[in-house]
């Protein structure tokens, strides 16, 4: 199946087969830096573009659609619970940059005990197991071709079924995972020689199928009392993984470690944070960096995250980050929703561009506070290592709790986690093997005496069965559902009248979910705005409402509110009544009757409006505006008064008065508007001259409503405008 970009993914055509639908490709693929110029522009830090993708904002509007790709792999991650909804969420954000798909596990999934079978409905992420990957999987083949880049698809290898997990992620095509056995042991409590043995097996499989590994390390600073004083912890916590990985047999250039800035604004974060990311890329440099968001800060203002995000970024180019991660905006309100997991593509895509070439520009410096501060906490990651050697080892120093200690080493507050080296989830599971073990298959870590059964050590242990599941897909058992309830076929019947139709339910997060957002102001404390703003929902007819953030704008005099609810209503598209997109004549057909009939035009901010820049951006030749075909522009400036406007037109003899009127209180729009065509009624002038108003607030309709020949709104260019002042004269002159 081949995706067409004007029509939606079929998720049921891509559930059907599954049973014989093996992937396209396996391996971790790395953007290719490159200096590239586009449309003019130079860059130094970008890869290549894509062949199918959305604009920033501003870059559809001002700057040719361009779309310049960073080297930086962007990370999204997907945490919805429902796979098939999942799969619309990566092609929205592999159009929007994204080339690292991380599928967020199910609460709990690491504390079982073997693979999930069937797709059951997850909760705090999606339920992995076979099916679901495959699916998945199959939609990344589909997107890459889409867009012309290769889709890495990511989750977790981890828990004491890591091995079997990691077993199917390689037959499977599965092209990134975390794999970490220390944040097993500190953070899921499996037994230390289970988890290291398991990672040994889980480590040897990923490095046969050419993945990425991302380490758990970053989950110390996210769960200590204050972040910053683990970095030396941290630093050793990584270099513990990294070389355990090596050793196994990863390739250093796809081990990546997990930086994650231990602090956060308002402290002074870059003081911390950039000399901890300067120590990394300084013992690490022949490894990658993954660099995410500190959760642990992150609170319900989608402002204030995103102000995080870019900050963390700053750093990122300054370190030369490989992968950045994009923790969506909305992540302490909700599980994250479609918008926010693209707009934190876009904030990581419009940041990472914008820096391009940074290093350039500007130097870490080699004296002061930044060196001294790498300087101390390489010699204080050292002293902890040193440590950890003295007292017997990691498990020994796990036992005693030296990790995740809230003091800032070598100082100890005795509050670190402690585990027991002969407890936890699979204490007293592992057993020494026999000198005559054997196992036939491709990927495989420690003692495999193959040389019983007549082969070397270089030859391959599975060609004694014909190949095992690696490279003989066929003989992998599909598992289908198991649950006649609980399945991915039950969740979409109950929504099969939105797909592929044309009706339209509202949604966030699950196709027809009806959930809506709405921000309100309210003046009120923020207590009572709080509860105000549910019953102002309920009578907006919204069901289940919920406030998901409220900020203080004063103790007293406000606060903005932001709540979520449900609509129980749909709409039929057959049903909408939408006007045709307006024509746009083409430069040369404005300026070849802007030759022959000659504009002369008044422009102005009416009434007590200072707000300029729109009004100069639809006439200044250097926006593009009307300017450029030729029409002579008087502007009488901002806060005129309509009665001076029409009054210039006349004095000028002038073809157009535009007027721009962006105060909408008290609806003085509608009014100015409707003042200027009763002026132009009394003074003689109104057959005469177009007259045409614009604004944030304006629409063709309501304009027309108050007497104008048009109105013009916020995505209006001056070649919009132009356009109309030629259609209309030429009606004027009984032109066709």
């Amino acid at each position: 199946m081949k995706l067409k970009p004007n029509e939606k993914i079929n998720v049921k055509a891509i559930l059907e087969d599954l049973e014989n639908y093996h992937p396209q490709r396996r391996g971790w693929v790395w953007r290719e830096k490159k200096d590239i110029v586009i449309d003019g522009y130079s860059y130094k830090e970008c890869s290549d573009s894509l062949k199918n993708y959305v604009a920033l904002p501003a870059a559809a509007r001002y700057f040719s659609n361009l779309d310049p790709q960073p080297n930086n792999t962007i990370t999204t991650e997907i945490a919805s619970g429902r796979f098939e909804d999942d799969i619309r969420r990566m092609r929205m954000a592999a159009w929007h940059g994204a080339d690292h798909i991380m599928v967020i596990r199910t609460a709990g999934q690491s504390h079982f005990d073997g693979l999930i079978e069937g797709t059951p409905q997850g909760i705090g992420g999606v339920p992995i197991t076979r099916k679901q990957v495959r699916a998945h999987r199959k939609a990344c083949d589909m997107i890459e071709e889409e867009v012309g880049r290769a889709i890495n698809y990511h989750s977790y290898i981890s828990g004491v079924a890591g091995p079997e997990v990691a077993v199917m992620f390689a037959e499977e095509g599965v092209n990134g995972a975390h794999q970490d056995p220390q944040y097993n042991v500190l953070y899921r409590n499996v037994n230390m020689y289970r988890s290291f043995v398991d990672a040994g097996e889980s480590k040897k499989l990923m490095a046969w199928a050419d993945m990425a590994q991302i380490d758990g390390a970053h989950n110390a600073n996210a769960t200590a009392k204050d972040g910053w004083r683990v970095m030396p912890e941290l630093i050793v916590q990584h270099g513990l993984n990294s070389i355990f990985s090596y050793k196994v047999g990863l390739k250093k250039e796809n081990i990546c470690l997990s930086t994650v800035p231990p602090s956060a604004s308002p402290t002074p974060c870059l003081k911390l944070d950039l000399p901890y990311a300067v120590a990394l890329r300084d013992f690490f440099d022949e490894y990658r960096m993954r660099a995410q968001m500190n959760t642990k800060y992150i609170t319900s203002s989608s402002r204030e995250a995103t102000v995080t995000h870019v900050m963390n970024m700053l750093i990122s180019r300054l370190t030369r980050a490989d992968i950045q991660s994009t923790i969506t905006p909305d992540e302490g309100r909700n599980v994250p929703w479609h918008m926010y997991n693209i707009e934190a593509c876009d904030t990581a895509k419009q940041s990472l561009v914008g820096m391009d070439d940074l290093l350039s520009m500007v130097e870490l410096r080699k004296d002061g506070y930044l060196p001294k501060q790498v300087r101390e906490l390489k010699e204080r990651a050292v002293l902890f290592l040193e440590e950890i050697i003295e007292a017997g080892g990691y498990f020994e120093a796990v036992e005693k709790g030296f990790f995740v200690d809230s003091g800032y080493y070598p100082q100890r507050n005795g509050d670190g986690i402690g585990r027991k080296q002969d407890g936890g989830v699979g204490a007293g599971t592992v057993f020494k093997r026999d000198e005559d073990y054997m196992a036939p298959v491709t990927a495989h870590f420690g003692n495999n005496n193959i040389a019983q059964y007549g082969l070397k050590e270089t030859d391959c242990p599975s060609t004694l069965i014909d190949g095992c599941t690696l490279e003989k897909p066929e003989k992998i058992v599909f598992i289908d559902e198991l649950d006649e309830e609980d399945n991915v076929n039950r969740r979409m019947e109950e929504t099969d009248k939105f797909r592929n139709t044309n009706l339209v339910k509202p949604e966030v997060e699950w196709l027809a979910d009806g959930v809506v957002q709405v921000e309100i102001f309210l003046p009120l404390d923020q207590r009572t705005a709080e509860f105000a703003a549910i019953e102002f929902a309920k009578k907006m007819n919204l069901t289940d409402p919920e406030v998901i953030h409220s900020e203080v704008m004063h103790p007293s005099e406000g606060t903005r509110i932001q709540l979520k609810g449900k609509v129980d209503f749909f709409i039929n598209t057959d049903d909408l009544v939408i006007p045709e997109k307006p024509e746009v004549l083409s430069d040369d057909e404005i300026r070849a009757f802007v030759d022959e009939h000659p504009f002369k035009i008044v422009a102005a901010t009416v009434g007590e409006d200072e707000h300029s820049v729109g009004l100069k951006e639809v006439i200044d030749i250097k926006h593009g505006g009307i300017e450029k075909f030729g029409m002579e522009v008087e502007y009488l400036g901002t806060s005129v008064p309509c009665e001076k406007l029409v009054d210039a037109a006349i004095e000028l003899n002038a073809d157009v008065i535009l007027a721009s009127t962006i105060i909408s209180h008290d609806d003085i729009h509608y009014k100015n508007m409707k003042k200027l065509h009763d002026l132009a009624v009394e003074k003689g002038i109104r057959e005469k001259v177009i007259i045409c108003a614009g604004g944030t607030q304006v629409t063709p309709e309501i304009a027309r409503e108050q007497g104008m020949d048009e109105g013009f709104g916020k995505y209006d260019r001056g070649v919009n405008v132009a356009t109309f002042f030629v259609k209309r004269k030429k009606e004027m002159l009984g032109k066709k």
